[in-house]
């Protein structure tokens, strides 16, 4: 970004902003060599083909700005077609205009729709959003399957949220000994990425989510919806938060963080905020920012993920909010299938001890309830018996 320009007014029907300023606009783009004009508010296809004959220069709004560095960050197959599809539904609800429009004489963005008829133009479009939609509904039951899975093994889940360029991506490669691309730009993460990790010798499902942004439009938030979903199937949010920023921008960025998930229904989830990159602080900022932050939400753990700083006081809180855990004793006969059985028990589950007598094989173990329940219902298939049971606190 070369220059920045504000105007306070009503959005005017021609150029959004009013001609005088737009000459100034203008003037001031070719003084620093700009070759785009970024608006923040929304605009109508007519004001941008405006813009462009009076100036030269494209001009495009936040929305597709956005979609811009989404396109250019998205790895992943699921992302790509997110984005396409959000694309192709923004188009078509300008098609009509941009088509008349480009027929009156090209302009920077405006140019090869003149060759299209609208209703053939629509039906191809149409074509493009189903197909991209049935591809996406088939990722998205691949996920349901998986997600299916690793509750029936019983593995508690942790979903990393928070604003854009918190530290997310760091704070899970940390966590999980991964490497997730990471960068010094918005919107890194666009897909989701599902690691082990262990929390009080206990391992734990850890998922790295796409990252949340103020006034996030609203066909964004549709085509992302099955990526930020996964955070409505967790048993815990780890919500990252920026610290290094000034304090009014970290209360609003996390009030847009829980107002996002709210919005795609994962309110009432538990909650732990990590306050991160405390090393961009003093100890009395950061004492300072933990205490006013405080009384937004109390569970706060101030961290560094690029320093490794605080984060064994991260997992233990991560630890408690967990839900509690069974403790069962089970009797096996003797068997190749017991054998199996319990091969499969050890690598899912925390054993404790395994005692092996004549005619029968003793094992202690411990899990979420879920997936204690699916041990018991297969161990009476074989034929075993239950010594004993109990509830068990995490990590205990």
């Amino acid at each position: 970004m070369v220059a920045t320009i504000e105007q306070i007014r009503w959005p005017d029907s021609q150029y959004l902003v009013g001609e005088g300023k737009l000459e100034e606009i203008a003037k001031l783009a070719k003084e620093r060599g700009a070759i785009k004009l970024i608006f923040n508010n929304r605009l109508k296809s007519k004001q941008a083909y405006n813009i462009a004959k009076k100036t030269g220069l494209e001009a495009i709004d936040r929305f597709q700005l956005i979609l811009e560095v989404f396109t250019h960050r998205a790895s992943t197959t699921e992302a790509k077609l997110q984005i396409r599809l959000a694309r192709v539904r923004y188009e078509v609800a300008h098609a009509k205009e941009k088509v008349r429009l480009a027929r009156l004489g090209e302009q920077p963005g405006f140019r090869g729709l003149g060759a299209y008829e609208v209703d053939i133009y629509y039906e191809a479009v149409k074509r493009q959003i189903n197909s991209i939609r049935d591809k996406l509904k088939k990722i998205k039951k691949k996920r349901s399957l998986h997600r299916m899975r690793r509750k029936e093994l019983g593995f508690s889940s942790v979903s990393l949220a928070g604003y854009t360029y918190a530290g997310k991506s760091t704070l899970f490669n940390l966590l999980a000994k991964e490497s997730v691309p990471t960068g010094e730009g918005l919107f890194t993460t666009l897909s989701t990425t599902t690691r082990f990790v262990e929390l009080s010798g206990e391992r734990v499902l850890l998922t790295d989510t796409v990252g949340f942004i103020e006034r996030l439009p609203v066909d964004l938030m549709d085509a992302f919806r099955s990526t930020l979903e996964e955070t409505t199937f967790s048993d815990l949010i780890l919500l990252v938060v920026d610290a290094g920023e000034p304090l009014q921008t970290i209360q609003r960025k996390i009030s847009i963080c829980f107002d996002t998930i709210e919005k795609i229904g994962a309110y009432g989830i538990p909650l732990v905020v990590a306050l991160n990159k405390i090393d961009l602080l003093s100890e009395s900022e950061v004492q300072q920012r933990t205490e006013i932050l405080r009384e937004i939400t109390s569970n706060i753990i101030p961290v560094s993920a690029l320093e490794n700083r605080n984060i064994n006081a991260l997992k233990q809180q991560l630890s408690k909010f967990l839900k509690n855990r069974v403790r069962a004793k089970i009797s096996l006969p003797v068997s190749d299938e017991t054998l199996s059985f319990v091969s499969w028990i050890f690598s899912q589950a925390n054993v404790k001890c395994v005692e092996y007598e004549a005619d029968q094989v003793k094992v202690t173990f411990e899990a979420v309830s879920n997936f204690a329940n699916n041990v018991l219902g297969r161990m009476k298939d074989i034929g075993g018996s239950l010594i004993e049971l109990s509830d068990q606190e995490y990590g205990s």
